[in-house]
């Protein structure tokens, strides 16, 4: 049976709530129809992150199922969405905010560099795999959001940036056991500490100098950032400022750990993301946040 419209877009809700643990709270607060296109946005890139990571229940290669998904992803733009439950919400999301399509394949291109690429010698190499995973992700957004000044697509590139630096930092440990690195190399050289201190979770004044330097890294990204808020419709800000609140917060807690990312991972409490966004919502400025106007 034909899925309707309505019942896709709370599929895609349904895999927001349950997967989205920081995108979901932050975008709780937009109005309905923003918050269910950016649920349709999440659940397309979801499944595409699920068939990098190998997720069995979904078959075949990776390298196979990308290569499907960026098909649905073309069909679907001519209105065929075959038997996927979230095609129906993300193709309706696309059209009613003129989201450019091509951000969507430069997402797959993201994903398909996790098929092939383990380590990344140079922060320029990291940046071209940031972009295509999370400062796409912004770029999508600020459509949803609105937005007048094309500038606007600048800042959210660096907001993308800052947010996945967040990610990698936060998730170092995870990575290493998979034997992925993606803190730059030549960083790594640059305070002497090697990919093998790292794969064997080595935590020392070096590490912790690494650390310290990507983290101002990432600080920066956000900084650069700052004037997109104020670039995108008002009703948008309290969603935009409590997903700036949770990452930058994400970010001040590792710090506050002295960097220590390795002897367990570091998170914020669902109280924690649900108070970020109250705050975002009721106007305030989340602690630790690049919210200020």
């Amino acid at each position: 049976m034909e899925i309707t419209l309505k019942d896709s877009y709370r599929e895609c809700e349904k895999i927001a709530k349950s997967r989205a643990k920081n995108f979901y709270y932050a975008f709780s607060v937009l109005p309905k129809p923003k918050r269910r296109a950016i649920c349709a946005m999440y659940a397309f890139m979801r499944y595409c992150d699920d068939i990098s990571d190998g997720d069995e229940r979904l078959g075949d290669s990776k390298e196979s199922g990308l290569k499907q998904w960026r098909n649905a992803l073309t069909s679907a733009m001519e209105g065929e969405y075959g038997n996927s439950a979230i095609m129906p919400a993300f193709h309706d999301a696309i059209l009613q905010f003129g989201i450019p399509v091509g951000y969507f394949h430069e997402l797959i291109d993201g994903a398909e560099m996790d098929l092939s690429i383990n380590r990344y010698g140079t922060f320029e190499d990291l940046y071209k795999y940031c972009y295509r995973v999370a400062s796409v992700v912004g770029l999508v957004c600020i459509y949803i959001f609105g937005f007048k000044d094309e500038e606007a697509k600048v800042y959210a590139e660096s907001c993308g940036i800052a947010f996945q630096l967040t990610n990698v930092l936060r998730d170092v440990k995870e990575d290493a056991e998979r034997n992925r690195i993606y803190l730059p190399l030549e960083d790594l050289n640059k305070f002497g500490y090697s990919e093998d201190d790292l794969l064997h979770g080595v935590m020392d004044d070096r590490f912790r100098a690494l650390m310290k330097f990507e983290v101002d890294r990432a600080a920066e990204f956000y900084e650069r950032s700052t004037p997109l808020l104020s670039m995108v419709d008002p009703g948008s800000r309290p969603g935009l400022c409590a997903l700036i609140g949770i990452y930058s917060t994400l970010l001040h807690r590792i710090e506050e750990t002295g960097y220590d990312v390795l002897s367990c991972r570091v998170a914020l409490s669902t109280k924690e993301k649900l108070s970020i966004a109250a705050k975002s919502f009721l106007g305030g400025r989340p602690s630790g946040s690049e919210c200020d106007e």
